[in-house]
């Protein structure tokens, strides 16, 4: 049997095995399955379309599409990194395999897969848009595969050569850090626009020029062109796709010999005691001290954190755009709440990240009077870092929105949302409780077949959010900014009653939350 067929048989069970005995990841396969028919089907029909465009635009905009699949295989599998273990040549290193073998196999593995197939449809969607005559048509064959084959090579070669940085903390911090930079990237042709910076279609055909000549426009040009200009174009792609690859068995056979960073000893930082000097010693302060270890040592936090200063400065600029400026209080206001809403939803699970733990807090606090400092404890931690940030990502919006005037009523009212987010995340954390893996990649969310319940706590606590915050948000989104001073105390004791709430509903059905976030991933 060859490594190929061997590998895409592996691949197959593995996901074969990750299907047994569980109703939830059955259900989330076949979602996963219909999401991604849906998405080659549309991908293709979208693709087709461009028949009906102009030559040159059509081009254009095939250019775009190739080089967008080309960048979203190379970062989307390091935000999987730490989930599929064929990404990892960590694992595969003890294969009785060559190097040359195990590439051909973990080349196989990653053309295994619902979202590779749906990846290779939709580009051969491209042959209905921009083929012409049968020259162009087997022309274009060839580029679609090696479009394919580009993107596969790509992906293996930055996974393999950061395989041993992301095993790392650092290095999954500035992962994440990079994601988010790039799903901004994406969104800042849509920013130009809002802002009125240029003309949509001139941008398309400026960006195709610039793009070119890359690997994803020259096979976009291979099918458009056909005939002898299509050919060498294929030609130039062939060696660059064989050097791409050759970069990626060199990087893979360095990878396999390198010792795993993650297993090297790491210095011992003493606690700053910051939290000793502010609080007396007891169930709090342990709490808080432990919260602040968690939020360091965890890149999801950070995640979080930047996620949401990234989200309220796109949302800023947006809006300020399309207003021409000088908007006022509200646009301000907006932003700011967004924001606060964005780092509360953080802790709509508040006992998910001590998993299997939680059971010695359980012996620790033992009542309702010990789960609420055990939350008074979190809270306090979270709006440590929390109420800062939201400070910061006011005065900036203000500035930007050329109103300094609404810093501290929207800084206020910003607070405010967060106390209720607190409130709220409180009961979220007792009624719909879930486990948060603990692996090597920052993006990941609940245990598998908790994906639902995820989904329903995170949208429960947005809408309860929502709605609690309105009659404060509402008087100063129309001017009535004096309204912002009862902010403050208002989130403080949306806090305190959900906090109260969910110590009593949660201490009576603490052995459901034990389980519920010790869940094996």
């Amino acid at each position: 049997m060859s490594t190929a067929l061997l590998f895409a048989r592996l691949k197959l069970r593995l996901v074969a095995g990750n299907l047994r005995g569980d109703l939830a990841r059955k259900l989330g396969f076949v979602f996963t399955l219909l999401a991604a028919i849906a998405v080659a089907a549309l991908g293709f029909l979208l693709m087709s379309l461009l028949r009906l465009a102009e030559p040159a635009m059509a081009t254009d905009l095939a250019i775009l599409a190739f080089t967008m699949f080309w960048i979203g295989w190379a970062i989307v599998p390091l935000l999987a990194f730490g989930l599929d273990d064929t990404l990892d040549p960590a694992r595969l290193s003890l294969f009785p395999l060559r190097t040359g073998r195990l590439a051909v196999g973990m080349f196989a593995a990653s053309a295994t897969g619902v979202w590779p197939a749906a990846t290779l449809i939709i580009t051969i969607g491209a042959l209905v848009g921009l083929a012409s005559g049968i020259g162009g048509v087997l022309v274009g064959i060839g580029a679609v595969f090696l479009q394919f084959a580009l993107c596969l090579v790509t992906s293996r070669l930055i996974t393999t050569a950061l395989s041993g940085a992301l095993r790392s903390r650092r290095g999954r911090d500035a992962l994440a850090v990079a994601a988010i930079f790039a799903v901004l990237l994406f969104q800042l042709p849509n920013l130009i626009a809002n802002r009125g910076l240029g003309d949509p279609v001139a941008l398309i055909t400026s960006t195709a020029g610039v793009l070119r000549w890359t690997p994803p426009g020259l096979a976009a040009h291979a099918i458009a062109d056909g005939g002898l200009i299509g050919l060498a174009e294929l030609l130039v792609l062939a060696v660059l796709v064989v050097l791409i690859g050759w970069l990626w068995i060199k990087a893979l056979a360095h990878a396999l010999v390198t010792a795993d960073a993650s297993t090297q000893s790491a210095s011992v930082r003493r606690s700053s005691g910051i939290v000793d000097r502010f609080l007396p010693d007891g169930p709090l302060a342990a709490v808080v001290t432990k919260e602040l270890k968690y939020i360091r040592r965890d890149p999801r936090f950070r995640v979080g954190w930047f996620a949401s200063i990234v989200v309220t400065g796109v949302i800023a600029f947006s809006i300020t755009g399309q207003s021409g400026g000088g908007g006022g209080l509200p646009l301000v206001i907006g932003p700011a709440c967004l924001g606060a809403l964005m780092l509360a939803l953080q802790s709509c699970n508040a006992f998910g990240i001590d998993g299997r733990s939680l059971w010695m807090n359980t012996v620790a606090f033992g009542d309702e009077r010990g789960l609420r400092t055990d939350l008074a404890g979190r809270h306090l931690a979270a709006a440590l870092i929390a109420l800062p940030l939201l400070a910061l990502m006011t005065v900036a919006v203000s500035l930007f929105a050329g109103t300094p005037s609404a810093i501290l009523p929207a800084a206020l009212t910003a607070w405010g949302v967060y106390g209720v987010g607190l409130g709220v995340a409180s009961m979220t954390s007792v009624i719909l409780p879930y486990t948060v893996p603990d692996r090597l990649n920052a993006f990941t969310g609940a245990a598998p077949g908790q994906g639902g319940q995820a989904f329903a706590g995170s949208f429960a606590a947005m809408i309860g959010i929502a709605g609690l915050s309105l009659p404060l948000v509402l008087p100063v989104l129309f001017g009535v900014a004096w309204v912002s001073v009862a902010a403050l105390p208002y989130g403080l004791a949306v806090e305190y009653f959900g906090r109260r709430l969910a110590a009593t509903v949660g201490h009576a059905r603490m052995p459901e939350v034990l389980a519920a976030v010790s869940r094996p991933t």
